[in-house]
C-alpha cells in the first residue's frame, strides 16, 4: 500500500553538509536513506530513541516536512519523487494524523471538535448536514463517545481527550493514519489501558498506520511489525516477537528489553546450532538463523527471563553454570537476582516471586540453548 524508497532528509544546504562532515555522507542526515512498505490494514511502528529520525520520516510521509531525496507512493499515487519534481501538499494527501498534544479545540463540543474536518472540505467534496451528522455519530460510538457529544471537549478526561483527537482524524476516512507518539502525555496505568483501545480500534476498523513511539513495550503490544530506527536508518524490521528474541544487531538487543551480553568466540557449528567459548565457559546455541564461521568473534544475548535459576546443580543439562547472588530486587510479579559469574561478569536473572535468594548464596543456572541469541559482534 504504502512504499518507502531510499528517504533521505537532511535540515542542511549541500554545501553546508560537506563542510561539516568533511564530505561523509553517512553523517549528514537526519533521515539516511531508508526503504520499507506497509500492507493495508497493517500497524506498523518506527521505533526508536529520540533523534533516530522517526517523526522526521513520518512526517516526511504526511507531508509536513520536504525530504531531500527518495520517493514516497501510495498505491498507484506518488506523494514525493524528488527526481520527478512531485512533492504533494499534505492537504492532498488525504491522511489522518494524531499529535503527540492532543490538539483539540478547546472552544468546541466533542460532535464540534470531530465533524469540523468535514465541515471544512471544499464545497464539492464536503458531504450535506445530514450525512455529517450521521458520520459523526458513527465515529463517536466507535471510540465510545456517544454520551459526550454536547460536552465541552476540555471536560474530558485525557484518555477521553485522546480518543476524541483519534475519532476527529477517522472520521474523514483516511486511507492511512499516522500517529506520532499518541499515548506519551498519558499517566502509566491510562497509557496502558489505551494501548489495547488503539489497537482495538485498529482491528475492528481494518487501518493502516503508522505508529511512532520510543516505548519498547507499546510497540510489541501494538503492532504487526516493527522498524527499529538508529541515529536515521532502520537496523532491523520484523514482527514483535521476532525483534524481540532474535535481534539482528547489537543496538536492536540492547534497546528491546533487557538483556545479558557476554563477548565469545565460536568453536564449532553443527547445523543452526552453535558452540561459543566465552571468559566463563562454554555455551551452545541452538537455531541460530545467522550462523557465524567458526574462529569468527561474535556476541550472545540472554534475556533475564530465559535464566532459569536453582539452587541446586541440575547436571546432565546443557549451558548449565554456577554463581553467587549479589544482589535481587523484588518487582511485585518477578523478583530480579545478579548474579556473580566471575571474572567481573554479572548475569540478571528474571524469576517467579516464589523463588528469591539472598545475597551472598552460592546458586546454579541454565539457559535452555534456542534462547542463546547469537548477534553479530559488530
Amino acid at each position: 500500500m504504502l512504499t518507502v524508497s531510499s528517504l533521505k532528509k537532511s535540515y542542511e544546504s549541500p554545501a553546508k553538509r560537506k563542510k561539516r562532515t568533511g564530505g561523509d555522507d553517512t553523517r549528514a542526515y537526519a533521515v539516511g536513506g531508508i526503504d520499507f512498505e506497509i500492507q493495508e490494514g497493517e500497524l506498523f511502528t518506527l521505533l526508536g530513541p529520540s533523534g533516530c529520525g522517526k517523526t522526521t520520516t513520518l512526517r516526511s510521509i504526511a507531508g509536513l516536512e520536504k525530504p531531500t531525496t527518495g520517493s514516497i507512493t501510495l498505491g498507484e499515487r506518488v506523494l514525493f519523487d524528488d527526481k520527478k519534481g512531485i512533492n504533494l501538499r499534505a492537504n492532498m494527501r488525504g491522511f489522518g494524523m494524531v499529535f503527540q498534544s492532543y490538539a483539540i479545540w478547546p472552544h468546541m463540543t466533542v460532535f464540534k471538535n470531530v465533524s469540523f474536518p468535514l465541515e471544512v472540505l471544499p464545497r464539492a467534496q464536503r458531504p450535506d448536514r445530514a450525512e455529517i451528522e450521521r458520520r459523526v455519530a458513527e465515529v463517536l460510538d466507535v471510540i465510545e463517545l456517544g454520551a459526550y457529544s454536547s460536552r465541552p471537549a476540555t471536560k474530558l478526561s485525557g484518555g477521553q481527550q485522546q480518543r476524541l483527537a483519534l475519532g476527529r482524524a477517522l472520521v474523514t476516512r483516511p486511507e492511512l493514519m499516522l500517529l506520532d507518539e499518541p499515548l506519551s502525555n498519558l499517566d502509566a496505568k491510562l497509557r496502558e489501558s489505551m494501548r489495547f483501545e488503539l489497537k482495538r480500534l485498529q482491528r475492528e476498523l481494518n487501518l493502516t498506520a503508522i505508529y511512532v513511539t520510543h516505548d519498547q513495550a507499546e510497540a510489541l503490544v501494538m503492532s504487526n511489525r516493527i522498524a527499529v530506527m538508529n541515529q536515521g536508518r532502520i537496523e532491523q524490521i520484523g514482527k514483535p516477537r521476532e525483534i524481540y528474541t532474535k535481534p539482528a544487531t547489537r543496538f536492536v538487543a540492547e534497546f528491546i528489553g533487557t538483556s545479558n551480553f557476554l563477548d565469545a568466540k565460536v568453536v564449532a557449528v553443527r547445523g543452526d546450532e552453535v558452540e561459543v567459548e566465552t571468559a566463563q565457559g562454554r555455551l551452545t546455541a541452538r537455531g541460530v538463523e545467522r550462523v557465524p564461521a567458526v574462529g569468527s568473534a561474535v556476541l550472545l544475548s540472554i534475556r533475564p527471563e530465559s535464566v532459569d535459576l536453582t539452587r541446586e546443580p541440575r547436571g546432565g543439562v546443557p549451558n548449565e553454570w554456577s554463581g553467587t547472588v549479589a544482589t535481587r530486587a523484588f518487582l511485585g510479579d518477578t523478583v530480579d537476582h545478579i548474579i556473580d559469574v566471575g571474572g567481573g561478569v554479572e548475569i540478571r536473572n528474571r524469576s517467579n516471586p516464589n523463588l528469591s535468594v539472598p545475597p551472598g548464596e552460592s546458586v546454579h543456572f541454565t539457559v535452555a540453548p534456542d534462547k542463546v541469541i547469537v548477534v553479530p559482534a559488530d
